[in-house]
């Protein structure tokens, strides 16, 4: 019996990470940075953009980056284009992170609200894989990863939150399709997928449920935390480790998966 050889990971590979100036974003490029990747980071902000770089540069991370809306087609194609120009190197790992959350009462959802949510959460991971593909030059090499960042919401449905629902079940989905797809160049696909995780994005979370509900943010938390076996949050940083941990040579074997870090919440 022949076993194929496994590929080693290039000497410090290349991270485009989208949405990664707050939250599990920025502990992903930071991880990343600490493994000894070389880190190219987006956001829509610029000014975010910008003091995220010089901070993780300060750290002593290789980091660069650039402000790109990922809902934006082309805005997407400049952003692969500027990560592989400032390394000179193919990508060789792409964290899709960017996102949004988004729900309400199903009825009273606009079509605004819909189409942002699915763009932000979705959309922008097919249009991300798609151009680092064809044009970021992952899968030119016999090594890639593509991690996308899902959510336990993925797995089963949320309470007044059938957009973002929706959106990260499709995000898994494509994940294991593609994970099937690119299996013999070498390149794996996961998503990760976490449960309530303290962000700027749960802060908001929680307010938004609080208005929903006519209650305070406190009872909020309460009640999401109840539902959690650990009994709290997750860190960002608990996140950012099974990331970090997907783009090792270990984990090879690890490919179309969507793996929970929820404290228990989830156990599917």
């Amino acid at each position: 019996m022949t076993v194929k050889a496994i590929d080693k990971a290039p000497e410090r590979p290349v991270a485009l990470v989208t949405g990664a100036t707050s939250g599990i974003g920025l502990a992903v490029a930071r991880d990343l940075g600490a493994r000894g990747h070389r880190v190219f980071l987006c956001a829509r902000t610029e000014t975010a953009v910008k003091q995220t770089v010089a901070d993780l540069q300060a750290e002593g991370f290789s980091v660069e980056g650039a402000a790109a809306d990922v809902r934006d087609a082309a805005a997407v194609r400049a952003l692969v284009a500027a990560a592989v120009a400032a390394y000179g190197e193919p990508v060789s790992i792409l964290v899709n992170n960017a996102g949004r959350s988004g729900g309400g009462a199903t009825a009273g959802i606009t079509d605004e609200l819909w189409d942002d949510v699915i763009d932000t959460n979705l959309n922008s991971v097919f249009r991300l894989t798609r151009e680092v593909l064809n044009n970021g030059g992952l899968g030119s090499e016999p090594w890639g990863r593509i991690i996308n960042i899902a959510s336990t919401a993925g797995k089963q449905g949320v309470l007044l939150g059938a957009p973002y629902s929706a959106s990260k079940h499709a995000v898994i989905g494509f994940t294991r399709a593609l994970g099937k797809e690119l299996a013999p160049t070498g390149t794996t696909v996961n998503a990760v997928c976490p449960g309530y995780v303290e962000t700027p994005m749960a802060a908001r979370v929680r307010s938004g449920y609080a208005q929903m509900w006519d209650t305070t943010e406190e009872y909020v938390q309460e009640q999401f935390e109840a539902k959690i076996p650990l009994g709290r949050y997750s860190t960002s940083e608990e996140v950012a480790g099974l990331v970090g941990y997907l783009t090792t040579d270990l984990a090879a074997s690890i490919t179309a998966q969507a793996l929970n870090v929820c404290g228990g919440l989830g156990n599917a």
